[in-house]
Order: C-alpha cells, then structure tokens, then sequence
C-alpha cells in the first residue's frame, strides 16, 4: 500500500527546514528522504522515506546531482556494485536525480576513489555515449 500522503506530509515539514545547507562532498553517501514514488521509481524506506545516494555532483549551493543505492542485488549496465562499511550495495544509475539539502538527513559514508570512479564512468557510459 502507497504512502502518499504521509509522504506530503513529510515533504511539506523537509520544505520548511530552515537551517544551512550541510558540507558535502562529491562521493559522499548521505541518507536522503526520496518519498513514495510512482512505478517503478525507487522509493525511500521508513518514517522518512529514506534511502543511501551518492553524491555525484554539487550543482549549487544546497543542490546535488545524486545517484540512490540499494543492498539488493542487482545486475546490469544500470547498476555500479561497490562495497560500504562491509555490505554490497549497488549503485542505481537509471533513478539518478537533483534533490536540494533538506532531503539529506545524515552522512553515511564516503566511497573510495576507485568506487567513485566506477560510478562516474558508469553514469557516463550509460547516459553520455
């Protein structure tokens, strides 16, 4: 059962978050509210519709180009697995979107460079060839 309405909710409160955008970088992994979605657009998990993304671009001051993660596995030229605090998780190319600051709730981590790597030339391929 879709939870939109509770997402509206959510994302009226995150509107109105008035605080300053947070230092991030790119390769950075922040937990981010994406909300319910429709289809197959992936969609956030728990009371903040939440879900892992890498940054993979800061396109101004509090708003990023991200790409969503998953734990489950996937395969695929949509797909960049990598590993994180000793889990799998995989990149998810074809959900990549700008979001502003107030999605993003707290840093999980940062990717290694080969990883990010992988991620960029991964998007690149998929969307810039």
């Amino acid at each position: 059962m879709k939870k939109f309405l509770e997402w509206i909710g959510l994302k009226g409160r995150l509107h109105a978050i008035e605080h300053k955008p947070p230092l991030v970088s790119q390769g950075d992994i922040w937990w981010a509210s994406l909300g319910e979605n429709v289809g197959s657009e992936v969609n956030g998990k728990s009371k903040l519709f939440s879900r892992p993304v890498i940054i993979l671009k800061k396109l101004s001051h509090g708003f990023y180009f991200v790409i969503p993660t998953t734990t489950q596995v996937r395969e695929g030229s949509w797909y960049v697995k990598f590993r994180q605090h000793e889990r799998d998780m995989a990149a998810c190319l074809h959900q990549a979107r700008a979001i502003d600051y107030r999605r993003l709730s707290s840093k999980l981590g940062t990717l290694d460079d080969t990883d990010f790597s992988r991620v960029k030339d991964g998007f690149h391929s998929l969307y810039l060839k």
